[in-house]
């Protein structure tokens, strides 16, 4: 065997299908379309959704719920347990969870720290929010919060 002769297996390719090329290919004349009506034109159809003039049911459906959108602070979230993979009295930044692939991207609003989880090392942890148990958990092992 060598570069030149290698090819698909059996089966594992088929040939692209051409419509409109004669009745003796089982897809000519109107090419599958059957015939006139608006999905037999040119970039004739329906948007997905569309329910000839009807209201669509995603119109019918009640809202339900808050959105908050527009007015919502994304922070990037790590629990207190997670940090215990870091060395003693080590400095915990957003950069550097980012790049230990702690967190998978950087939020606007910047690091918040959660309480979930137990933690043995003082940590020294510069964060934007911390809530008030992962505040008790750090500083009850000897580690600094330095909020941003």
């Amino acid at each position: 065997m060598e570069l030149n002769n290698l090819k698909p297996a059996q089966g594992a390719t088929t040939k692209k299908v051409r419509v409109g090329r004669g009745i003796g290919s089982g897809i000519g004349k109107t090419s599958g379309k059957g015939h006139k009506g608006q999905n037999a034109r040119s970039g004739g159809g329906v948007r997905p959704g569309f329910e000839g003039g009807n209201i669509p049911l995603i119109r019918k459906i009640p809202i339900r719920g808050f959105n908050n959108k527009n007015f919502r602070k994304n922070y990037s979230c790590i629990n207190v347990g997670d940090l215990e993979a870091f060395e003693p009295n080590a400095v915990i930044t957003e950069e550097l969870l980012y790049e230990t692939r702690f967190i998978g991207k950087m939020a606007p609003y910047g690091l918040k720290v959660l309480g979930d989880g137990e933690l043995t090392k003082p940590l020294t942890i510069k964060a934007n929010k911390v809530t008030k148990q992962a505040r008790e958990k750090i500083e009850k092992v000897g580690g600094k919060i330095e909020e941003l």
